[in-house]
């Protein structure tokens, strides 16, 4: 029996004034900033030409900032389980503030007082994971609770999931053909 693995492109919203200061971004809704702006432009031209099933985005204003501008944002839908990770008390700190009050505190072991825990966080991301796994075809996440870099170590269940661009960690990469 065969059977067909969507292809997945998963993209970060572009910067935010967060993402320079390096502080934890969960739940505060911040836009994007002149250079995010223009990372959300460069992200519409590197998908240009890609046809997709569905476009799903977090309702976080960032990634519906960063879907629009990528030209995607008619044909978008929000999907809440995309929102990004509740850092409850560590909201808006640095880890290294955090790690001096906790030493050893590690994010995906510990979670945040106040906020999600890794488990919570999960779950939120296999619904995802079994959503877009329905679609069988070519499907765009824009904004992912636990970063696109985190993508690659996901278990898709054999779809070839392909992250294009993550604001915190880096320039866009050019997706594989």
């Amino acid at each position: 029996m065969s059977q067909t693995f969507p292809i997945v492109y998963l993209a970060r919203h572009g910067e935010t004034a967060w993402t320079i200061t390096g502080q934890h971004t969960g739940r505060t809704d911040l836009p994007l900033t002149e250079r995010g702006e223009e990372m959300a432009r460069r992200l519409g031209e590197r998908l240009n030409g890609n046809t997709f099933a569905k476009v799903f985005t977090s309702p976080c204003l960032r990634a519906v900032q960063t879907c629009n501008l990528a030209g995607f944002g008619a044909v978008a839908e929000i999907e809440r389980d995309l929102v990004e990770w509740d850092y409850g008390e560590y909201e808006g700190r640095l880890s290294a503030d955090i790690l001096a009050e906790r030493p050893g505190w590690q994010l995906f072991r510990d979670g945040c007082p106040g906020g999600e825990s890794p488990n919570e966080v999960a779950a939120r991301a296999d619904r995802m994971v079994d959503l877009v796994r329905s679609r069988r075809r070519r499907v765009a996440v824009l904004q992912w609770p636990l970063s696109a870099n985190a993508g690659r170590a996901l278990d898709w269940g054999g779809a070839n999931c392909r992250p294009v661009v993550d604001a915190e960690h880096g320039e866009p990469e050019q997706p594989e053909p």
